[in-house]
């Protein structure tokens, strides 16, 4: 009799079995559904460069560089202006007049250029996110300096000039960026 009630109590049927792989099969799908969210799923949303390149090339001691005649298939996604002294992004006075504006590209690949005056090197640091000198690239008749963040994703171009530091960077080859620098304009 002590045998039949171990047996009965060991034993298993097909449906418990099922039963269990369900308990251990729906979160796995569940969690699967989660991480397979696309950014389709979130439109980018393009902003209105004008506005705040206006009023960026109006207070800026140096020239404002913007991109001209970019295709259509280019969407602008980010523009700031932060003058010396008002709150930046991080809510704290910035250190430096700055200006920045950013564009997908048609391969959904973020671009930026980022101006700011100042000491160069600390804003060269932070932008090229600590990139390392590389080579040089020319672009029209200046001169920019490579620049590649330590795990080798992004890619920058610098340029300093008395006044004002300029990077235009992204996750693209320098060929890109040179195309892209080279649509830069000062109105």
């Amino acid at each position: 009799m002590a045998d039949v009630a171990r047996r009965d109590r060991t034993s298993s049927n097909p449906a418990d079995m099922f039963r269990s792989l369900a308990v251990i099969l729906v979160p796995i799908l569940l969690l699967g559904a989660l991480l397979t969210v696309r950014l389709d799923d979130y439109p980018v949303e393009p902003v209105d460069v004008r506005p705040v390149l206006t009023v960026a090339r109006d207070e800026a001691p140096w020239p404002v560089l913007a991109p001209e005649q970019l295709p259509a298939d280019w969407v602008p996604t980010r523009v700031t202006w932060t003058p010396q002294g008002r709150p930046g992004l991080n809510g704290e006075p910035s250190d430096r007049n700055r200006w920045v504006v950013g564009y997908l590209d048609p391969s959904q690949t973020y671009l930026a250029v980022e101006q700011a005056d100042g000491p160069a090197a600390p804003f060269v640091a932070d932008v090229t996110r600590e990139g390392r000198p590389e080579a040089t690239t020319t672009v029209g008749d200046q001169e920019w300096q490579q620049h590649v963040s330590a795990d080798g994703r992004t890619r920058s171009l610098v340029l300093v000039a008395d006044e004002v530091t300029t990077v235009v960077s992204g996750d693209v080859s320098y060929d890109e960026l040179a195309a892209f620098a080279a649509t830069l304009s000062a109105g």
